[in-house]
């Protein structure tokens, strides 16, 4: 009797890898094999927590946004798709629909089992600022340099500027004593008045009594004043041993020192030059 068997091809339908197992075998084969440790450095992620990654252990992992954040670094690190990764494991903790099944009859059915069937969607709002803070956590060092160079910068222009105010507030000193000059009893009635902030303490008083050009500077030669006075025109000397004068009409100017009508310098229509504006020299004392 012969027996006729039937041949039959089995094909083997290949198992898909869950995400930890991609993350895991990107890591360890190829020519680029790593250590979780070196990884973790890099990344500035917990050792323990790509190693709960890779063996699918999501419950280690406090937060959903935790969990997606690290598993999309860890992916792109090794060269993986991380969509494709943060796909899988949102499948597999049951927060999308997916080959993952967690309730009812297919509770003992084979297949991948969910970590955390009960776990609502993540809320964008965190899985941004978990990358944020990823990323400065990453760069920490930039942002130190940055926030010490701000600090700094907040210090130096406090200081300058606390030195700018020291400088330009005003000393006012407990008593100042103020000498007002007394004006002299001129000859002719005054006709305008020059070097006016000059008046209440200069002690050298000109007044024309003939029109005559006026020249006065100081001791470097430059011009304090110039001009030609007019009859009754008077001008204040500022006070100081240090400067000279120019009559061109050296007897059309009466001289007065601290109110006393000092000697002509010259005659009328003279021109007199290098004429020391000191009390002591108008007055003959020196």
């Amino acid at each position: 009797m012969n027996e006729n068997v039937e041949n039959v091809d089995v094909v083997e339908t290949p198992v898909e890898l869950t995400a930890g197992e991609m993350l895991r075998n990107a890591r360890t084969t190829g020519r680029r094999k790593r250590e979780i440790s070196t990884i973790a450095k890099q990344l500035c992620i917990r050792e323990e927590f790509l190693q709960a990654l890779e063996e699918g252990n999501y419950t280690f992992i406090p937060e959903t946004v935790y969990i997606l954040g690290f598993a999309r670094n860890y992916a792109m690190e090794l060269g993986l798709n991380p969509d494709e990764i943060v796909t899988k494991i949102k499948q597999e903790m049951g927060v999308i629909p997916g080959a993952c099944s967690t309730s009812g009859d297919n509770a003992d059915e084979e297949g991948p089992t969910c970590a955390r069937p009960s776990l609502k969607v993540e809320n964008p709002t965190k899985e941004f600022f978990v990358r944020a803070y990823q990323f400065v956590y990453q760069h920490w060092i930039w942002f130190a340099g940055a926030l010490a160079a701000i600090i700094l910068a907040i210090v130096v222009a406090s200081l300058l500027g606390g030195g700018n105010a020291e400088e330009v507030a005003p000393v006012v000193p407990e008593t100042v004593a103020v000498v007002e000059s007394s004006e002299p009893e001129y000859k002719l009635t005054v006709r305008e008045r020059f070097g006016t902030e000059n008046r209440k303490k200069s002690n050298v008083i000109l007044q024309a009594t003939q029109e005559s050009w006026v020249k006065v500077e100081d001791a470097r030669g430059n011009t304090e004043f110039s001009r030609v006075l007019v009859t009754g025109d008077v001008y204040y000397v500022p006070l100081g041993d240090k400067y000279k004068a120019t009559f061109g009409n050296a007897g059309g100017i009466d001289v007065w020192v601290n109110g006393k009508l000092a000697p002509r310098v010259g005659d009328v229509g003279v021109r007199k030059t290098g004429i020391i504006l000191s009390p002591e020299n108008l007055m003959g004392k020196k």
